[in-house]
């Protein structure tokens, strides 16, 4: 299945004014975003919490840009490739984002519950950083809770 925006001809930084635009329009009263390597960072402060989404950017060494069919791509083919790789990206999270927002404005969900593991407590790392660890333990060792809790009454058993 073709991933999303695959063709997108919106550029990186046109999709991060979007995801700009889409945050102050949902509350928002604080945004960045930056990049560093191969690691690209979108941050915004939203209903007293802040919260970062942090996002890989593909390696421009990767066989899927450097190679084709026929061989080798020539240096600025391989850019190219990289390129829209990276516009593909960025169109997928202002999209999350947008959804994200949206459920939430929508009463489908509670801002934590929904960005709850990209919200930043005041030590700098996420939720998700400060559990992955934890969460992945308890089901290694099997001491995860069954999928449905047990509601019957005590009448019932």
């Amino acid at each position: 299945m073709p991933s999303y925006a695959a063709t997108t001809e919106v550029s990186v930084e046109r999709s991060k004014m979007e995801i700009e635009q889409i945050v102050r329009r949902y509350g928002a009263d604080g945004f960045l975003s930056g990049w560093e390597g191969d690691r690209a960072m979108v941050q915004f402060r939203c209903q007293g919490r802040y919260v970062r989404f942090l996002m890989t950017l593909p390696d421009r060494a990767e066989k899927r840009f450097t190679q084709h069919s026929r061989g080798a791509r020539s240096p600025e083919a391989a850019l190219k490739e990289w390129e829209q790789a990276c516009r593909q990206k960025w169109r997928a999270l202002a999209l999350m984002i947008k959804a994200k927002l949206e459920a939430v404005e929508s009463g489908i969900v509670s801002f934590e519950q929904e960005f709850l593991p990209h919200v930043l407590p005041p030590d700098g790392t996420t939720v998700y950083e400060q559990t992955r660890a934890a969460v992945a333990l308890a089901y290694e060792q099997g001491t995860m809770p069954k999928l449905l809790p047990d509601f019957r009454s005590d009448a019932d058993a």
